[in-house]
């Protein structure tokens, strides 16, 4: 079977508040699964690369590794070094990007994607990850 994984991540300063989600569709593009969560205080980039993690760790939990992956997120950095294109010079992320790298090889097969930020699918994530910095930051 194939999935389709939309991921983001949002930081709210740069470290800042941040939120990492995924939404994840069957074949169909029906919902399967969907995360938003807190992160705390971290970078844009590391609340990018751990929506992935948390992503691809739910997917080989609830529908195993025998599966075909086509993984979107909309930071051209984070899938280009994913992709091998671009260095990692930050130690965290260094471990954060060889977590995914690691996740991503246990999938039959996997394909990267970096759609613009006006997809309908990212748009879906973005807008609950803001949803979720707006209410932690009125309960401050």
């Amino acid at each position: 079977m194939r999935y389709y994984v939309y991921t983001d991540g949002a930081s709210r300063g740069n470290p800042g508040h941040s939120a990492s989600g995924y939404c994840v569709y069957d074949e169909n593009y029906a919902l399967v699964k969907s995360n938003f969560f807190y992160n705390g205080r971290i970078t844009n980039n590391a609340a990018e690369y751990t929506a992935i993690v948390a992503a691809l760790k739910d997917m080989e939990k609830e529908f195993g590794v025998e599966n075909e992956i086509e993984l979107y997120c909309d930071s051209r950095l984070v899938i280009n070094q994913l992709a091998g294109n671009f260095k990692v010079k930050d130690p965290k992320m260094k471990k954060l990007n060889g977590e995914a790298k690691e996740l991503l090889l246990k999938f039959k097969k996997y394909e990267l994607f970096n759609p613009r930020r006006e997809n309908k699918y990212i748009q879906i994530v973005d807008k609950e990850l803001n949803v979720l910095l707006d209410k932690i930051e009125k309960s401050e």
